[in-house]
């Protein structure tokens, strides 16, 4: 049986020549659009980028966006992008993306108001969407020693992720959304109940906000849901962070940061994990078409943590110097390069059933973003690994490296269809 991925790579079987093009969205907020250069840029001219209006978007205004995040964007989109490419897939991809922005702000348009990603979900018919959801709200609602709370939204999340995935495939559209009815109970007033539980006022959880729909909604199209990474700056021993607004540079203080919940990276994972799956789970209970598949980009991230392949001490001294791969910005949130390459890679491979792994010592997306040979060979190997692909490897040290290489050349003849998160 001749593979399809070998095949691809040798140019015989480009698959833009088999198939119509591929329309795919990509919904989401910095960590999609990449927060700083070379990636928020990255391949931008073959990204359409739906937040700018002069690239076809409904956006009237962009108020919000910072001075250091110039338009257009590219991003982990764009990374996507040229992936796509060099597979040999026709994918026409576009953003709709707004700094920190929750899914239910993305639907109903709020924060502010005059950014219309309904507008831009709905202005025609997709074979693909791509949500990304704001990085606190799936986690588990608590309080840390300051008092401070770390923001989740579970109920939110899955509920407002729902509706979007609604809005794209259903003619029905969203239905009345209420707060309230992301709660579980069996009844209006035990959703309430349950809304008005964690503080949130009467009005607020009943308010109705609105009912949608799209007259370009289409059953075939596939949702997919981008879960996102444990932060170095929830992580207890965190110090606090001082923003250029000028520039978007990061100073670190010697102050330690008040607004860390977590004693480790695996303990955040593991609740990003469970709101997402939880997510998946509540939209098969609606009785609604399920998603096509979780990306797991935050277990990617610990799979390289645990591997010994990143830096895990974010804030330690020797951090820039330990020989391993930095995946986050200075900021101790969005990713490095590294990192949005890595996302890329597992949504690559989650989204179109092939080996990330496949692509080999040459990926012209890590060339592009000054990311070694070397590091992007660990990279594609960790979302490999991650996706079910391949089995762990060693870390390719200089002396093993051709043994990787070759090592290269037999996990590229690998491909499947990922199967929907279960």
């Amino acid at each position: 049986m001749i593979r399809l991925s070998a095949c691809l790579l040798a140019g015989f079987l480009p698959l833009s020549a088999m198939a119509a093009p591929v329309d795919i969205l990509f919904v989401g907020n910095s960590y999609t659009f990449g927060r700083v250069d070379p990636v928020m840029s990255y391949n931008a001219e073959n990204v359409t980028d739906l937040t700018s209006p002069e690239r076809g978007g409904t956006f009237t205004d962009t108020t919000g966006s910072h001075a250091f995040e110039p338009h257009p964007w590219g991003g982990v989109a764009g990374i996507f992008k040229q992936l796509a490419d060099q597979a040999g897939l026709d994918y026409n991809v576009s953003l709709s993306t707004r700094n920190a922005a929750s899914l239910r702000g993305h639907l109903l348009n709020s924060s502010p108001a005059n950014w219309d990603t309904r507008g831009n979900i709905t202005q025609q018919t997709w074979d693909k969407v791509v949500l990304q959801e704001q990085s606190a709200n799936s986690l588990a609602y608590q309080t840390n020693a300051s008092g401070n709370n770390n923001g989740a939204d579970r109920e939110g999340f899955r509920y407002y992720a729902n509706a979007i995935k609604n809005l794209v495939q259903s003619p029905g559209g969203t239905g009345v959304l209420r707060d309230r009815d992301g709660f579980d109970g069996a009844t209006a007033a035990e959703r309430q109940a349950a809304c008005e539980a964690t503080g949130t006022s009467s009005v607020t959880c009943s308010r109705s906000r609105g009912e949608y729909v799209n007259a370009n909604a289409s059953e075939e199209t596939e949702v997919y849901l981008y879960q996102t990474w444990a932060r170095p700056n929830m992580i207890h021993g965190a110090p606090e962070t001082v923003r250029d607004d000028t520039d978007g540079s990061i100073t670190w203080t010697d102050t330690p940061s008040s607004e860390t919940f977590y004693d480790n990276y695996a303990q955040m994972t593991a609740e990003l994990v469970e709101g997402y799956q939880e997510a998946y789970d509540y939209a098969l209970a609606q009785g609604d078409t399920g998603y096509a598949g979780i990306a797991p980009v935050g277990q990617a991230f610990l799979r390289a943590l645990d591997q010994g392949l990143a830096t895990s001490d974010f804030w330690g001294p020797d951090a820039g110097t330990d020989g391993l791969i930095d995946l986050w910005f200075d900021d101790g949130t969005h990713a490095s390069k590294y990192g949005s390459y890595l996302s890329a890679l597992t949504l690559f491979g989650t989204i179109t059933g092939l080996n990330p792994a496949m692509f080999g010592l040459h990926e012209i997306a890590a060339r592009d973003l000054g990311i070694s040979q070397r590091d992007s060979l660990i990279l594609q190997l960790v979302a490999s690994e991650q996706l079910g692909y391949t089995q762990p490897a060693p870390i390719p040290l200089p002396a093993s490296f051709p043994l990787i290489l070759a090592g290269m050349g037999a996990l590229g003849l690998i491909a499947r269809r990922r199967k929907a998160a279960a």
